[in-house]
């Protein structure tokens, strides 16, 4: 007899739907990216930020093993789309940050679903952006009171859209997307 594996079809159908729906928006940051970076770079967290949606939704959503880094990979092959000359970009920010918050997870052997383990994914993303894109968008070049605000955008980004990631989760989770 069969067992059942964490990752059923109905889950990676899941993740698929979830994936397509964040990669679209990662899509679109993806072409606002050029123009923040050029008009406003002290922003670019918060649409770097939007990145983190796919694993927050997987998770609150199934709450089971690998659902992050599978849907952050759908969403970055959905985002590739938009910009093919970024799909490289894509695909790294979507291992790197379903890797993050996979194991945030896997430390609490994907037992505790609390909020806080959400939230600490996202801070521990928004530091790593804010140091990768200091250096990538010369942020030395801007005045001090944009640095500061780039740092404090670069953190509350992520943690501003995974509030919205367990806000759709919920929703997704209470209307019986999850499996039984």
């Amino acid at each position: 007899m069969a067992t059942r594996t964490s990752l059923s079809t109905r889950t990676l159908l899941v993740c698929a739907a979830i994936g397509v729906a964040t990669g679209i928006i990662g899509g679109i940051a993806g072409l606002i990216t050029p123009v923040v970076l050029v008009s406003v770079p002290f922003l670019y967290g918060l649409v770097l930020g939007a990145h983190v949606l796919p694993g927050i939704i997987a998770q609150e959503v199934l709450r089971l093993p690998l659902v992050a880094l599978v849907t952050h990979v759908i969403a970055a092959l959905i985002s590739s789309a938009f910009n093919p000359a970024w799909a490289l970009r894509f695909i790294g920010t979507a291992l790197l940050f379903g890797a993050i918050q996979e194991a945030i997870a896997a430390l609490t052997r994907y037992r505790l679903w609390g909020r806080w383990r959400f939230f600490v994914s996202a801070v521990i993303i928004g530091i790593l952006v804010a140091v990768v894109v200091w250096f990538a968008a010369h942020m030395e070049a801007l005045d001090p009171w944009a640095r500061i605000l780039y740092l404090a955008v670069s953190v509350l980004g992520p943690v501003i859209w995974t509030a919205i990631g367990i806000g759709v989760g919920n929703a997704l989770r209470r209307a019986g997307v999850a499996p039984k």
